[in-house]
């Protein structure tokens, strides 16, 4: 079983900064891609950002040049560095991670940017 804890989130101006945290337990979290979601209210949640185990990164058009996912696999937590941020980067924020066929998804966190 893999569990995922996501933090980090608040309240933010525009054009500041946050920094979400996601830690993750269950198993080898070295082995596996992780990735960044995102769902604003009455919309469809989309992929925000995603890094390989190998540390390859890929972002949405949306975020490229102003938001950046790393991992620490010594523990076992992947983050989502968020700068320049935007009202339209309103929405709560989940990690997300794939084992087995399976996808696993933290509770969420919710990032407000406001004006």
């Amino acid at each position: 079983q893999v569990q995922l804890v996501e933090s980090g989130g608040g309240l933010v101006q525009a054009e500041g900064s946050l920094r979400l945290s996601c830690a993750a337990s269950g198993s080898p979290f070295s082995m596996y891609a992780m990735g960044w979601y995102r769902q604003a209210p009455g919309k469809q949640r989309e992929l925000v950002a995603t890094i390989s185990s190998f540390g390859d990164t890929n972002y949405a058009d949306s975020v490229k040049g102003r938001f950046t996912i790393s991992r620490d696999n010594a523990k076992n937590t992947v983050y989502l560095q968020m700068s320049s941020l935007k009202l339209e980067d309103t929405a709560v924020y989940y990690c997300k991670t794939t084992r087995g066929g399976k996808n696993y998804w933290g509770q969420g966190t919710q990032v407000t940017v406001s004006s």
